[in-house]
């Protein structure tokens, strides 16, 4: 079994490659948690995110004819950027098997690293599956994303940076996906200090390991879903639920409204631009799932920062939307000269800021000479949309 001294070995196997990133106190989420909280900034790693330390320690334990015919892996994301760093690193052939849905960008970010991407499969799965057998024929070595130890180590190797800078914490919380990560992190934090609790956070949308680790048997899941694609894992490790089994206090899933939720908390009050994956944490802590925590001092792995900028954006405008610092009004108009002048004369009185004006005269719910109005503004809070909303009454704009 996979021990602390493998741990170290892959520390001395990366150190040259992997960045130790910033562990640092956020004074905000403490404050509103109760708890003393540092994170963790994996999401400013080489490759942004931890990926990059499992693929890299997997690389170098390969023997030199191994290398000389080069590795494949499946993957999407995160596994993909670290194992064809790794591969340019040692000078070798990397091939990496990638969704036919793959995003552009994803696809560039690989090959930017001198990867082969081959696009093959509609999910995952079935990416794995060719790539398994893409492997066995052309002589490859399959660098798994979890199911290896070695890879298992390098991801340990999170836990040294955080206990070396903080002896004294009293738990760690770690996004769990396929459980490469919290496993590597729990069997280094429990030999180092068998008092730390390792918590596990998943999405809820990907439930397999969570309900693993409940019923203390691997299961798997017919599908997933949930904007954590970097931990949208379907099926269960074997291998990583016996670590946890063995290794890890807590688990506990949290919902896609609680991830979007810690995405932006993290991106205005952190400055951090943090993908799904890695803010599950964050967001367990924020939506008191965590009750015991309080007065505690811990530390949250912040595990990436690939973030689709797409999804951001929605992520972003929903947020101001549920905060009440954007608002939407239809109103039905006389299509005339002179009409959408005064509306919007009003809500400049109002200071509110419009943002956007849709303009639609051909509904069949219309009257032939009205038209609806849709404005969207930026407010300054409940109470700022509430005085709009009664002035808005009160011209005659909106009704009951």
């Amino acid at each position: 079994m996979l021990n602390l001294e493998k741990i170290y070995q892959a520390r001395e196997r990366i150190k040259d490659v992997v960045v130790n990133t910033p562990f640092s106190y956020a004074p905000y989420l403490s404050e509103i948690s109760g708890s003393e909280v540092f994170l963790k900034k994996e999401n400013l790693q080489v490759t942004g995110a931890f990926k990059i330390r499992g693929a890299y320690n997997k690389i170098a334990t390969l023997s030199d004819a191994q290398r000389a015919c080069g590795v494949v892996a499946a993957s999407a994301g995160n596994h993909a950027q670290g194992v064809a760093l790794s591969a340019s690193k040692f000078g070798i052939k990397a091939v990496i098997i990638m969704p036919e849905s793959t995003p552009l960008t994803k696809v560039d970010g690989v090959k930017h690293f001198g990867a082969e991407v081959i696009l093959a499969g509609s999910n995952y799965d079935e990416a794995y599956a060719y790539a398994t057998k893409y492997g066995e024929k052309n002589s490859l070595t399959f660098v798994h994303p979890f199911e290896d130890e070695e890879v298992i180590a390098g991801q340990g190797t999170v836990a040294l940076d955080i206990m070396d800078t903080c002896e004294d914490l009293d738990a760690v919380i770690i996004p769990v996906g396929g459980g490469g990560l919290i496993s590597g992190m729990a069997i280094a934090i429990k030999e180092i200090n068998p008092n730390v609790e390792v918590i596990g956070v998943s999405a809820s949308g990907a439930p397999a390991l969570k309900n693993s680790f409940a019923l203390k048997k691997a299961v798997d899941t017919i599908s997933v879903r949930t904007i954590a694609d970097g931990i949208a894992v379907r099926d269960t490790s074997e291998i990583t639920l016996a670590h946890m089994l063995k290794h890890v206090d807590t688990f506990i899933g949290v919902d896609d409204e609680e991830i979007a939720s810690a995405i932006l908390f993290l991106l205005e009050k952190q400055k951090l631009v943090v993908e799904g994956a890695g803010a599950v944490g964050v967001a367990a802590l924020l939506h008191n799932k965590l009750h015991h925590l309080k007065g505690k001092k811990i530390a949250i792995v912040l595990s990436g920062g690939n973030m689709d900028v797409t999804l951001l954006s929605v992520i972003i405008e929903k947020g101001l939307l549920k905060s009440e610092r954007k608002m939407k009004v239809t109103v039905t108009l006389v299509d005339k000269p002179g009409s959408l002048k005064r509306l919007t004369e009003i809500l400049q009185e109002l200071n509110a800021n419009i943002v956007h004006i849709a303009y639609d005269r051909t509904s069949i719910s219309l009257d032939y000479g009205d038209a609806n109005v849709t404005i969207h503004m930026e407010t300054k809070g409940a109470v700022h949309q509430q005085e709009i909303q009664i002035t808005l009454k009160n011209e005659g704009y909106l009704r009951d």
